[in-house]
């Protein structure tokens, strides 16, 4: 399944005493031709993981920086069929995993069954849907897991003991905790209580555990290390692409 892909390189990456760094980027932004650039460069500088947002209308758990982002995207004459079939061309270029981040609607519409072969034949590892109950994934998982998707759940700080034991027996790939209240955006600072949480959540889950949501700086993770995997960026290199910088120099702190 594509949870021994994820774990090949978390447990690499742990050799070496590095987190996975794993940047994510709406499909099509800031258009359909640079975003591949982009990709490919990301992959290049050493990305083991990269999240291709999936654009919707109406992405309830993005902050205004991804929301725009994808926006524009959706402008730009972006969906989930484009995504698909540009990947079946592009994959073979990428050494780094693949996982698609978007919300249920674009998925339902195009058909989980066909969604999850479509996936499997452009070399997608994994799919995050971040509106998606953890009683409903239960119905669909099976037809990703016959594909060797790995359906990747999201937790975060108001999850409950009992609702990471719940989750815990249905994920697989590896877990994607967020790290703040509310929507996504670099942050500052990230909560004072994240660091038990996610104490809590290593007792629980067998998965390696990646951070995501509000992280912009090598800085904001030095206290949490020990107890993730993975480091998840978005709003930060959308804004560094934005300010018209080389993706090279933002790679840098974290490669």
């Amino acid at each position: 399944m594509s949870l021994n892909k994820f774990e090949k390189i978390f447990q690499d990456k742990q050799k070496k005493g590095k987190k996975a760094i794993m940047p994510f980027l709406p499909a099509g932004y800031p258009d359909k031709e640079k975003f591949w650039e982009y990709i490919r460069e990301m992959d290049q500088l050493g990305a083991d993981i990269i999240e291709i947002g999936v654009p919707f209308s109406d992405p309830v758990a993005d902050g205004p920086v991804v929301e725009k982002a994808s926006n524009i995207a959706l402008k730009n004459g972006v969906n989930l069929k484009w995504i698909i079939d540009n990947l079946t061309e592009y994959r073979v270029f990428l050494d780094c995993e693949i996982v698609l981040m978007g919300y249920c609607n674009p998925f339902f519409k195009y058909g989980y069954e066909k969604l999850a072969k479509d996936m499997k034949n452009a070399g997608v590892s994994g799919i995050i849907i971040a509106d998606l109950p953890l009683e409903e994934s239960i119905k669909i998982k099976p037809i990703f897991d016959a594909h060797d998707i790995s359906l990747i759940y999201l937790v975060g700080l108001n999850t409950s003991k009992e609702r990471l034991e719940k989750y815990a027996k249905f994920a697989s790939g590896f877990v994607y905790f967020v790290s703040v209240l509310g929507t996504t955006g670099a942050r500052d600072k990230l909560p004072e209580e994240l660091k038990e949480k996610l104490k809590l959540a290593r007792d629980i889950f067998d998965l390696p555990i990646s951070i995501g949501f509000g992280i912009k700086s090598p800085s904001q993770v030095k206290e949490i290390e020990e107890y993730i995997d993975g480091i998840v960026f978005g709003s930060s290199v959308i804004e560094h692409i934005n300010k018209g910088k080389d993706i090279k120099d933002f790679f840098k702190a974290w490669i």
